[in-house]
């Protein structure tokens, strides 16, 4: 046997994908997922623990990852972001197009794939732009990079506001077979909004940013995704009619997902008062109504994914005044922590059902083979603790980067281990 074969005994089997949830052994051999027979006691052909009272499921998936290489290395990097997400119990990361260049030509992907092999530690996919240089005038070559490796595309943070230049995209991407990912935002409703439209940004003398602008975009996605059957995926949704929105596309069956971050499913705009520029995003933190559509939204399904947007920056970046300041934080190595308490725990929502978020979802959103743990499958799994209480600390980040407003965060559940084709990438056990 290899160096990546080993023996999991105890642990609480879950497998969205196949609805596995049971208590028994897992045996990896050369990076695959062997017959359950090939763990039988005494053996000591390869290393073996003890998972009694953890959770062991198939690779997180994260859909919505700043690595910001190249072009941006003093914020995160291949590497750092890579063991971040390692740390946070992802296998396969979803990398946004905007760095220095944008990633919009198979030449900038193979670069990026160049890197990756190098330096990093779990999969890196790739979502190329939408439009050259992210400027929405000129589509990217989809087809091209749909054979260089390309799995989606995205303007990430920025919209493409012109109707018939995103009606030609869909109808082209749904040729390759492509999703496309939007950042739902209308740039003359969102004018020069630095917070939600609310009672924060008010108090603070801020410009607002009215919910209006992300939801007119979430009904023209929808519309046209109703014409052309393109698949497309809303990212980080943050208003309550936009949740009601893509609730009412998806009962009617249209090629429509959604995903959700966990800083909207747990802060609210008040959270800027606390935390400043640490807590600016894009789409900004909203009122209480909008945190609680969200997080039923995702409890019944209509939002399928949990993506962290990573979107590590330097302190630099983030002690500018608050109207200048970079928006987002990191969330690589929070995200299951925070999910787990506020869904799992707080909201009894199953464990099984909030790792699917994580797991199945994005897998069928990019539609991906393989994260299950059935016999031959690739070893790609995590093990957690479901109900590990501990404090959210920046000592032991991975991340280059420590923008966030949940140090000191108390939690609920913990990853401890993951590993990528059967090797340790992170492990405390």
């Amino acid at each position: 046997m290899s160096d990546h074969s080993f023996i999991l005994r105890n642990g609480r089997i879950i497998d969205p994908t196949t609805g596995r949830d049971e208590i028994g052994d897992l045996a990896v051999v050369d990076g695959r997922v062997a017959r359950s027979d090939t763990a039988k006691p005494g053996s000591g052909a390869c290393p073996e623990w003890d998972l009694a009272g953890l959770v062991v499921c198939p690779g997180l998936i994260d859909m919505h990852v700043h690595l910001r290489e190249p072009g941006g290395q003093d914020r995160e990097g291949i590497a750092s972001g890579t063991r971040a997400a390692a740390r946070g119990g992802f296998t396969t990361v979803l990398a946004m197009p905007n760095t220095d260049p944008p990633l919009d030509s198979p030449e900038a992907l193979a670069d990026l794939q160049s890197r990756c092999r190098a330096d990093a530690c779990v999969r890196v996919l790739a979502c190329p732009a939408l439009t050259m240089g992210q400027e929405g005038r000129k589509l990217t070559d989809f087809a091209a990079l749909r054979k260089a490796g390309a799995v989606a595309l995205s303007e990430d943070g920025l919209c493409l506001c012109d109707n018939q230049l995103m009606r030609q995209a869909m109808l082209l991407a749904k040729h390759c077979g492509l999703v496309i990912l939007d950042h739902c935002e209308d740039a003359a409703l969102a004018g020069n909004g630095v917070l939600h439209d609310g009672t924060v940004a008010r108090r603070l003398g801020l410009p607002g940013k009215p919910r209006s602008s992300e939801d007119a975009v979430v009904a023209r996605n929808i519309v046209l995704a109703a014409e052309t059957g393109c698949p497309v995926h809303l990212q980080h949704l943050s208003s309550q009619f936009s949740v009601a929105l893509t609730g009412w596309a998806r009962s009617r069956g249209l090629p429509v997902s959604a995903e959700a971050t966990p800083h909207h499913l747990l802060l609210t705009e008040q959270a800027v008062l606390e935390h400043g520029a640490n807590a600016k995003m894009n789409p900004p933190l909203r009122a209480e109504q909008d945190r609680e559509a969200l997080c039923r939204a995702v409890m019944q399904g209509d939002v399928e994914a949990i993506a962290s947007d990573h979107a590590p920056h330097t302190r630099a970046d983030k002690q500018k005044c608050l109207a200048d300041a970079a928006n987002g934080i990191v969330g690589l190595e929070s995200a299951v922590a925070l999910c787990l308490t506020e869904l799992h725990h707080r909201r009894g929502m199953p464990l099984p059902s909030v790792l699917a978020r994580f797991t199945a979802g994005p897998r069928r959103i990019l539609n991906l083979p393989g994260g299950t743990l059935t016999p031959g499958a690739v070893a790609d799994m995590v093990v957690i603790d479901p109900g590990e209480q501990h404090t959210i600390t920046l000592e032991n980040m991975q991340s280059r980067a420590r923008n966030t407003p949940f140090a000191g965060f108390e939690c609920r559940g913990q990853v401890k281990a993951t590993a990528v084709a059967g090797k340790w990438v992170y492990r405390e056990l």
